[in-house]
């Protein structure tokens, strides 16, 4: 059986990222980039697709503890073992000319016998690398791509993988680098593992000195926000989703996606939360970057690109991985970047106003860029979309996607009104009331008093419960409190709120087969409870929620209540964000 996914924890340079798990095995690592094919997919395999594991001998017969070392993303597993106690320091450190995964044996009392293996496969574990020993180093080189690995022992080669077996003493530091590097390229200046050590949490730490969250869940904010920062695209200010491709909405099942590129339906909340916090350069970065990915021509516009703003994401099967716990078929790239949304333009103006509120004004280029998106979405928007949650059957006229498009020309009508910005204000509040009028009219439902998923609809959706955040109705409203009881009843179970009702057999999205509890929409119906003035319910379902976090704090995509384990892409940006909002909401202190 392969590890849980809360099992893994997660390491990074904020360029890439690994996952390790707790018993000792890195497996999953994409280099150079985030999206880059994997040189370690035993997470969606095998260990013959590639992992590197070091741990006492016999681990699967030992526990292990674990921890970030204060608020850094540096990890340290430790285990008692009969004869001593030994930790592991896994850590990437900040990228320089290539980069690099440390991992630091460290013996903290007695002697404890230990095993290294490492199994290199590039292209998502299908290529098995040449290897040699260069200058005391071993190379691991197939087409494009080199792995290179120093350390102090002398590994045997067998079975088309590395080991060593060794035994670390109390007080003995026992360091590896392992570093990719383009084949065609001599090897990368070597780095010191130890000084690497110490130059990673004095930067960690000096940027967490930003934070201006002193409330009662400051660790838990803190983590969130390292967990946001590690899934940042340092080069370009793009924030993926998750560092993962195809970890399964439901075990056994086929909702598997690529999430290693930037949604724009997290644009707003991810800039709010990097603001309210004190992160004003991330989160202009993050602005910058979705300026840079929008440019172009309005009716070219996507849900999702990729970290550098690509726009080509195209979705291919992974045939040679079985997925994870036999949940299939794996994918890269995502097919749903080419959907009509009809919510995107409507993330865009409210991102880019949420930065003006904060200071952080677009050059005047970006005004006309704006302006030219609402030329656009003025004659479609009474068009049907596949809406937020990317269905893959027949477009609907989706209440979520009509509400972001009332926010598209409100906020045009504030950068007016509150900035001085030029454009046809009147025309811009006409369209706006146009919209807001026939919402209340077609997708509501009084005889139940509840917004409803589409216009006609009979089902509730979660994204509804976004009306009062983005202000297209104030929480008072009846119809709010009405929307926000209706998702409670209908979508939350143990008090987990599914994103709309999936059933048994073909569901309403086009797909097959069930989904777990989407966290985002948890933590929207604490924040809901809390606005509508049922504090104690709303601090009890995120307290709630906090408890599902695994060890060292992160959360995935999704929380299967049945089988009770974390389930979806991990970690979440789309999971820890909200988050983030929601504990500056219960503990009621401003950003």
């Amino acid at each position: 059986m392969p590890a849980r996914i809360e099992d893994y924890a997660l390491i990074g340079d904020m360029q890439s990222a690994a996952l390790v798990c707790r018993n000792g095995s890195i497996d999953w690592l994409c280099f150079p980039r985030f999206d880059s094919a994997a040189v370690f997919a035993a997470l969606l395999g095998d260990e013959d697709n590639g992992h590197w594991s070091i741990a006492p001998t016999n681990v699967e017969s030992l526990s292990s503890t674990r921890r970030y070392r204060g608020d850094t993303l540096i990890l340290e597993t430790e285990w008692e073992t009969p004869t001593g106690t030994v930790r592991i320091i896994d850590f990437m450190p900040h990228r320089g000319e290539a980069p690099d995964v440390v991992r630091i044996v460290e013996g903290v009392s007695g002697e404890v016998p230990m095993h290294l293996e490492l199994r290199l496969r590039f292209d998502y574990g299908h290529v098995v690398p040449w290897m040699r020993k260069i200058d005391g180093q071993l190379a691991g080189i197939a087409g494009p791509d080199s792995i290179w690995l120093r350390g102090p022992l002398e590994l045997d080669g067998q079975d088309f993988a590395h080991t060593a077996d060794f035994t670390v003493s109390a007080g003995e530091r026992i360091p590896f680098v392992l570093t990719w590097h383009p084949s065609h390229l001599p090897p990368p200046k070597p780095v010191d593992p130890l000084l690497a050590l110490v130059e990673t949490e004095y930067l960690w730490q000096d940027w967490v000195q930003h934070l201006n969250y002193h409330g009662e869940y400051r660790d838990a904010v803190v983590r969130s926000l390292i967990t946001l920062k590690a899934l940042t695209y340092s080069p370009t200010g793009g924030i993926v989703a998750a560092p993962t491709t195809s970890l399964p909405e439901a075990i056994g099942g086929s909702r598997n996606w690529d999430y290693r590129y930037c949604w724009l339906r997290d644009a707003t909340m991810t800039l709010e939360a990097l603001l309210s916090s004190g992160f004003h350069e991330v989160a202009d970065q993050w602005r910058q970057w979705l300026v840079r990915a929008v440019a172009g021509s309005p009716e070219d516009i996507q849900i999702m690109y990729g970290i550098s703003g690509e726009r080509r994401l195209a979705e291919w099967e992974v045939p040679w991985l079985a997925g994870y716990a036999g949940s299939s078929p794996v994918r890269v790239g995502n097919a749903a970047a080419a959907q009509l949304q009809l919510d995107v333009p409507g993330e865009v103006m409210d991102s880019l106003y949420v930065a003006a509120k904060a200071g952080l004004m677009g050059e005047r280029h970006v005004w006309s860029m704006q302006q030219a998106l609402l030329n656009h979405l003025e004659p479609i928007w009474k068009q049907p979309d596949e809406g937020l949650w990317e269905i893959r059957g027949a477009r609907r006229h989706f209440v979520h996607s009509k509400v972001m498009c009332w926010v598209a020309f409100d906020r045009a009508v504030r950068m007016v009104e509150e900035f001085g910005r030029e454009g046809p204000v009147e025309h811009w509040r006409e369209i706006r009331d146009e919209i807001h009028a026939q919402v209340c009219e077609q997708g509501y439902d009084p005889e139940r008093n509840t917004f409803t998923q589409s216009y006609g609809s009979a089902d509730v959706d979660a994204a509804l419960l976004l009306i009062p955040q983005v202000g297209f109705l104030p929480a008072s409203d009846r119809r709010v409190v009405g929307t926000i009881e209706a998702v409670q009843r209908d979508l939350a179970g143990d008090g987990f709120v599914r994103r709309y009702p999936t059933r048994e057999g073909e569901s309403s999205d086009g797909l097959v087969g069930v989904e777990g509890a989407f966290l985002a929409c948890s933590f929207w119906l604490a924040d809901g409870l809390q606005m509508i003035g049922r504090e104690d319910e709303a601090r009890e379902l995120f307290e709630q929620l906090l408890s599902l976090r695994n060890d060292v704090g992160l959360l995935a995509e999704e929380y299967d209540p049945r089988l009770k384990r974390q389930v979806g892409n991990f970690p979440q940006a789309f999971s820890h964000v909200p988050l983030i909002r929601t504990a500056y909401g219960i503990s009621g202190h401003g950003g």
